[in-house]
């Protein structure tokens, strides 16, 4: 059922006349104002969202304090895979908003609520100042997070893919992901800056607070980018010709459920394996193996960005090869690889082996996630695309995405043997695999209207 009034203020984009048409409007200039617009937010708001993670080891006793350091860590990884419920949450929410106000509309709102969350989080008070509020208190927080995190990814990757040609949809949709992944390098920089010029003293009492609180400046900076942006010619046009429905939800559960259970799959490879990099190795390195926090930190930072550099690679692979082939070959080689990564990471002393280690991981994160966003907007029609993106890919991330380096962490803890995380590395990828096996190729074709 769709809205037979016209949107409002749809009438003034385009007084002189109807609206060209989409194709004519998406040039590659367009597309690449999107892509860098749509990537600088996903980076803000996943920094916002990855600092917790590099300091889960930092802040663990400062909201948990145990006798025991991994009883702490954990209930420390617990509350980073809570933030995660609250995403579906945010996905509808902003879905809803996104695909009958606008995209551009729900992108702005999103990365405001993610800065300030984040900031309130480097204000909270600790368990020795005023006990168990602390923690509850964290838990809120990170709740609000979680629910401006639902809206983001899904909304850059609508976006960005509505303003692309269908030929290079592929290469521009690939910044949503190098923003996502880049997020998470300049949090682990940063991080590994204020650990670089405090004592551990002073890192425990107040420097675990300025990554937190640094997010309101870069939030200002996204927010100033995002409002100069124009919504999609996609959205204009369906909002030009009352398309626009009343109940995106209804509409994509009742009409689109297979493309939504889809999304669930292939964003499970893709979180349940990205997130034992971009999170849990850290927490590994410094508590299982040893490492130097700020060793740690800087590896990671320096091989996620390395590995952030050849994601427009895959972008391109899969505008030439398309999305399955791409993805196939993704899951396979994280299949072949986890193991031994592990393996390798546990018997060297070097940080730089290390650290190649961690850059061939995080490259392949890239091929099973580039390929992937593209992909997910090409499943749905534009009437509830962005509602069907963000619900499958927050579904899909809940499951593999915030649970995985609590359980990796458990997994280690309940079995003894470091080695395990692999294990479910090869067991995501393949639910990713399965998936991928349903879905018909759809690259360099036109969006479904």
């Amino acid at each position: 059922m769709t809205n037979t009034e016209p949107r409002v203020g749809s009438s003034d984009l385009h007084p002189s006349g109807p609206l060209p048409a989409t194709a004519a409007k998406k040039s590659n200039s367009v597309a690449r104002r999107a892509a860098i617009a749509g990537g600088v937010g996903t980076l803000i708001e996943y920094y916002d969202f990855a600092v917790y993670g590099f300091l889960a080891v930092t802040i663990a006793p400062l909201f948990f304090p145990s006798d025991n350091s991994a009883v702490s860590v954990l209930s420390t990884l617990a509350v980073f895979g809570v933030a995660y419920v609250a995403r579906p949450l945010g996905g509808i929410f902003f879905g809803r908003l996104g695909d009958r106000r606008g995209r551009r509309h729900s992108l702005v709102i999103t990365v405001v609520s993610m800065g300030v969350a984040c900031g309130i989080l480097g204000l909270l008070p600790t368990h020795s100042a005023v006990g168990f509020i602390a923690p509850v208190l964290l838990v809120l927080v990170r709740l609000a997070q979680g629910f401006s995190a639902g809206g983001e990814v899904g909304g850059a990757a609508t976006y960005i893919a509505e303003s692309a040609p269908p030929k290079r949809r592929g290469f521009f949709g690939s910044f949503t992901p190098v923003g996502s992944t880049l997020g998470f390098a300049v949090a682990a920089a940063i991080v590994g800056v204020v650990a670089l010029i405090t004592t551990d003293e002073q890192m425990e009492s107040w420097g675990w607070r300025i990554p937190f609180l640094l997010a309101l400046p870069l939030a200002y900076v996204c927010l100033r980018v995002r409002m100069k942006l124009e919504d999609t010619p996609e959205f204009e046009e369906m909002a030009e010709k009352h398309e626009v429905t009343k109940s995106p939800l209804r509409e994509v559960i009742t009409k689109n459920p297979l493309p939504v259970l889809r999304t669930v799959g292939i964003a499970i490879a893709a979180n349940g394996s990205g997130y034992i990099g971009l999170t849990y190795f850290s927490v590994y390195l410094i508590n299982d193996l040893g490492f130097s926090k700020d060793s740690v930190y800087w590896t990671s930072a320096i091989a996620i960005a390395l590995a952030c550099a050849t994601f427009p690679l895959s972008g391109m692979a899969t505008d030439r090869w398309g999305r399955k082939p791409v993805l196939i070959a993704g899951y396979l080689a994280y299949v072949v690889i986890a193991l031994p990564a592990f393996m390798i990471m546990g018997a060297t002393s070097s940080i730089v082996v290390i650290g190649l280690v961690y850059f061939v991981y995080m490259t392949l994160n890239g091929v099973v996630q580039v390929p992937a966003f593209p992909l997910f907007t090409e499943l749905f029609p534009r009437t509830v695309r962005y509602t069907g993106v963000s619900l499958g890919f927050n579904i899909g991330t809940i499951a593999a995405g915030g649970t995985a380096p609590y359980v990796a962490a458990q997994l280690v803890e309940s079995t003894g043997n470091a080695m395990s995380p692999a294990y479910w590395v090869m067991g995501v990828c393949a639910i990713g695999l399965l998936t991928v096996a349903t879905v018909r190729e759809t690259g360099r074709k036109e969006l479904p209207a």
